[in-house]
């Protein structure tokens, strides 16, 4: 079976935190939400609603800053372990259709459902289904897309957000792709898409129009995968089970920042985005890692394993927090790019840490 014959869905829920507060507290339907850091001290924005958006306001934004464009909104303190259970909830329903489910964190799972439990042939009506069930479930929207690979399906869920559904068929992927911003493609993060640009590739059908040679020249193996997805050639298998051995997040900066309280901001937000990883695939970590790159292009590694698992954001960005100023050199030397991972998972089971031991 070719990777056109499969059938993909990319189940993404809309606003999730802030659409789960809006939910529990119906005083804030229709209001803007900000769920993350308190905008009078050290935090960034983990999620906002669509209420906060139309500010200009996106999560890993400072929490201050988030503020000063909406003093209206309504700011609350993140519950991980609540929105927790919730996804425990949502990938309920997404087992009653098929057991190849890939969770990508609390709010988002690819589905293959070219074999389903419903025996149903036709995947939007599959998508069509879940996200009902989902909103009669749980008071939620979500957003679907449904394509031949994971790539289409995952652009596709973003398209008519919120409360959205988009299928694409494997006719139109090929014309669905052409117009895109090269960045939509898999893999190609600020560092590729400068490259790419040096070739006047801006959108996905400039990669097909450059010949292979140059792009294995410009990009090395990655090349000949970029021009494959270019054509939404992607023949990933959706992994209904890993056991990762690290979940991690990192960010480059457009400008190398030496402003501690700015790496601060950042670190928090990058915790907050792990700490929904590991809470999505119901891990907990005893080791933490911080990553930096200087100026010069220097990149070091700074880690620190802990007697018990970490529970939560807060814990993490404790732990990292202490590696960022006490084991480099952050503040004199300017920093180009700050990471975050966790690793050595616990067993199922262990009990949760109480205090941070150094």
């Amino acid at each position: 079976m070719g990777p056109l014959a499969r059938k993909i869905i990319h189940v993404d829920m809309d606003a999730f935190y802030a659409s789960v507060e809006q939910r529990d507290r119906p005083e804030l339907r229709g209001r803007p939400v900000i769920v993350g850091g308190r905008p009078d001290a050290r935090g960034v924005v983990a999620a906002c609603s669509y209420e906060a958006r139309v500010f200009g306001i996106h999560s890993a934004m400072p929490s201050s800053q988030a503020h000063r464009l909406c003093p209206s909104a309504t700011f609350l303190r993140p519950r991980m372990d609540h929105y927790a259970q919730i996804g425990r909830e949502i990938r309920a329903i997404f087992s009653t259709v098929t057991d190849r489910i890939e969770p990508l964190s609390l709010d988002e799972a690819y589905l293959d459902v070219t074999e389903n439990k419903l025996s149903e042939p036709l995947a939007g009506k599959l998508a069509r289904h879940l996200k009902h069930e989902v909103k009669r479930l749980t008071g939620l929207t979500a957003s679907a897309g449904v394509g031949p690979c994971k790539l289409v399906a995952k652009i596709a869920s973003d398209v008519n957000k919120p409360d959205g559904l988009l299928v694409v068929p494997p006719d139109d992927v090929a014309a669905f792709l052409a117009p895109l911003p090269v960045t939509r493609l898999w893999g190609v993060g600020p560092a590729t898409a400068r490259r790419l640009a040096e070739l006047g590739i801006q959108r996905v059908d400039d990669v097909r129009s450059c010949s292979l040679t140059l792009l294995e020249q410009k990009l090395g193996r990655y090349g000949e995968v970029l021009l494959r997805l270019s054509w939404g050639d992607d023949p990933r298998p959706v992994v209904s089970s890993r056991a990762p051995k690290s979940r991690g997040a990192e960010t480059t900066f457009q400008h190398d920042v030496s402003d501690l309280s700015q790496l601060c901001e950042t670190l928090h937000g990058l915790c907050e985005s792990v700490s929904e990883d590991l809470a999505g695939h119901e891990l907990r970590a005893r080791t933490v890692t911080l990553k930096l790159r200087y100026a010069d292009f220097k990149t070091i590694t700074r880690s620190r394993t802990l007697e018990s698992p970490l529970e939560g954001a807060e814990a993490l960005y404790r732990a990292v927090r202490e590696l960022l100023f006490t084991a480099s050199e952050s503040g004199p030397r300017a920093i180009r790019l700050i990471g975050v991972s966790a690793s050595s998972f616990a067993a199922p089971g262990e009990p949760e840490q109480l205090h941070l031991r150094f």
